[in-house]
């Protein structure tokens, strides 16, 4: 026990100084102008966290309207990051997915429904067993429209389950695609261990729960 106590006040120190940096990185982010991504060949794209971008990517991409959803980091202060700086949680980056879709078929509106719709909205800092800062739970907005639906949506299910939605909302400045190995990865690794156990239950929950949004071959 004599020799594990070092490590364990290391370990604390160093969870309590990502922390005070994080809070330090949300509170600059919240006064910055919003950067909004333009339409391209009509289509949109929206950046969300939640917990594991696996799980993310696999959610989105079974929604009719969406094109195409690729898994990377935001929300952070370092430049290029990678998944194992990301890790850390002193990058302040989450794992992040960028939804490209279109806003003929589906709003974004109805993307902030299938973000709340399709998580524990309020666990902190993570999702399940996935735990820490890099897998917190934010909604990016691009302009003052996207930031009122979000904050009313957010609102609304406060009030209905009487208490705090963890859900941070940022005003979006940049998105880092993730390595490739992430892309795709529920539909390449069926087979993954975390895969079968949280992916898969996690996106069949969404299913039923949102059949009417689901592509017709879903």
């Amino acid at each position: 026990m004599k020799k594990l106590l070092p490590l364990l006040l290391i370990s604390l120190l160093f969870s309590c100084q990502n922390s005070a940096q994080n809070k330090k990185d949300q509170n600059s982010l919240m006064n910055v102008k919003p950067v909004e991504v333009p339409m391209k060949n009509g289509k949109a794209k929206a950046y969300f966290s939640s917990g594991c971008f696996w799980c993310v990517e696999a959610i989105y991409e079974s929604v009719k309207g969406v094109d195409e959803v690729i898994n990377g980091y935001s929300g952070g202060h370092t430049k290029n990051p990678t998944y194992e700086a990301s890790n850390t949680g002193r990058t302040g980056h989450a794992e992040s997915v960028e939804v490209i879709y279109d806003p003929k078929i589906v709003s974004f509106a109805t993307l902030v429904d299938v973000y709340f719709g399709s998580q524990n909205p309020l666990q902190l800092n993570g999702q399940g067993h996935d735990i820490g800062s890099q897998y917190r739970s934010i909604i990016f907005y691009q302009n003052e429209e996207q930031k009122q639906i979000i904050e009313s949506k957010k609102a609304a299910l406060e009030k209905k389950l009487n208490a705090k939605v963890a859900a941070e909302v940022y005003p979006f400045q940049k998105f880092w695609k993730a390595e490739d190995y992430h892309q795709n990865y529920v539909r390449l690794h069926p087979g993954n261990s975390y895969v079968q156990n949280v992916s898969i239950p996690r996106l069949n929950r969404f299913k039923a729960k949102f059949p009417q949004l689901l592509k017709d071959n879903n």
